[in-house]
């Protein structure tokens, strides 16, 4: 296996860590937006002395943050979206190359059509409740008990362009809600309700007080309509290993290994697992989906700080036990700006930390035109290039 300098990449995508509004933001209604800064502002400070240190205070005006200035190890830069979007696949896609012209479809605000839900209850057989934006939790303490009693199905979404269909694995069985699920998918195909992701939410328990989601999750998502980076490098025999819901993003394109988590924590419990292992080069992707799902779609700016001040210990416990020709690469996928109207994504900058101790010439870098700048670069240390139609420009002075 070739590399420059580094023999393996951890990528941590802190999901909805944006970093201030995109040039574009008024498209979205999103001016004036800012998940890290509004969410150290709405707490009274954040305490991050380890991406204090790698210069996240450079990137915004973030109370309780020195913006430190040296960093050798380190580099500090924001990084725009190119894509039309703000959405999770979106965001992750453009990190490995490609450029999204056309939003998914999203049915936050309003639910899914009458047309929509009219097709899938008549093509599954059972009947459909719910069909609201709402916690996957949530929704269980509210319908289940009634999906139990009726064998229906709950039908919700999220500010992601998803479908999900949550069932007792006892009452309609895992079997069947897969069945359910495939129908949805090749309906959801249709251009009006194009959606990136169908997923089967099976559950288990006795009442609203015991229900729980079980490891029985199946994602029906679109793969990338190209070739991505992440493709290349698992073609030129790197490993691609994918933490968290990477894999399912992707829809397995390009990915060699795929590690199920339950929680930021267990993201990173995993993640040092692999820093551990020192017998595989390429690239470990991650995504550590809390600091979204439990508290930026809810508006909670406390749990989105404490998110924030823990994932900053676990990474002073990862870079402890980093090689030098290691390389830990941290950014996010769009916004979420907890003190923000509604409950959507935010249409966001994002960071874009780097740090290895091999890196002595760390510094603040000037904005990215791309998040696909991100893969661009990995595939460089790696001595491999973006192929058209591809986006993303070499970062050079991180493989130098």
């Amino acid at each position: 296996m070739n590399y420059k300098k580094y023999k393996r990449v951890f990528l941590i995508v802190a999901d909805s860590a944006g970093i201030g509004e995109e040039p574009d933001a008024a498209l979205f209604d999103d001016v004036g937006t800012n998940t890290w800064a509004h969410t150290a502002e709405a707490v009274g400070g954040l305490d991050v002395p380890v991406m204090e240190s790698m210069g996240i205070g450079e990137l915004a005006d973030i109370k309780g943050v020195k913006p430190v200035h040296d960093h050798p190890n380190a580099f500090s830069m924001r990084l725009r979206e190119m894509s039309n979007g703000k959405d999770t696949m979106t965001g992750h896609w453009e990190m490995m190359g490609v450029y999204t012209t056309k939003p998914f479809v999203t049915f936050t605000d309003t639910g899914f059509p009458k047309e929509l839900m009219d097709e899938l209850e008549a093509r599954t057989g059972h009947k459909l409740i719910g069909n609201y934006s709402s916690s996957g939790t949530e929704i269980l303490v509210k319908l289940g008990e009634e999906q139990k009693r009726d064998n229906s199905l709950i039908v919700y979404t999220s500010a992601d362009s998803v479908l999900q269909i949550a069932a007792h694995e006892e009452t309609t069985g895992v079997k069947e809600l897969y069945r359910c699920c495939e129908i949805a998918r090749e309906i959801c195909m249709k251009p009006e309700w194009y959606l990136g992701r169908i997923i089967a939410r099976p559950f288990v328990g006795e009442d609203k007080n015991s229900f729980k989601r079980t490891p029985n999750r199946h994602d029906y998502a679109l793969s990338p309509s190209v070739k991505t980076d992440m493709d290349i490098l698992k073609d030129n025999g790197y490993m691609t290993s994918c933490v968290g819901k990477i894999s399912d993003i992707f829809n397995g394109a390009g990915v060699t290994k795929t590690v199920k988590t339950v929680s930021n924590m267990d993201g990173m419990d995993k993640t040092i697992e692999q820093v551990k292992n020192d017998e595989w080069t390429g690239m470990c992707f991650v995504n550590l989906v809390e600091f979204d799902s439990e508290y930026g779609h809810r508006r909670n700016p406390q749990g989105y700080a404490k998110a924030l001040e823990e994932f900053d210990v676990r990474l002073g416990e990862l870079i402890k036990v980093m090689r030098e020709d290691d390389v830990l690469m941290i950014t996010a996928d769009h916004g979420n700006d907890p003190t923000y109207k509604g409950t959507d994504h935010t249409r966001e900058k994002v960071p874009f930390l780097v740090y290895s101790p091999s890196i002595k010439n760390g510094k603040y870098l000037e904005e990215g035109a791309s998040f696909g700048d991100i893969g661009a670069t990995i595939l460089d240390n790696f001595g491999l290039a973006v192929e058209s139609p591809l986006i993303g420009s070499i970062i050079k002075e991180i493989n130098e």
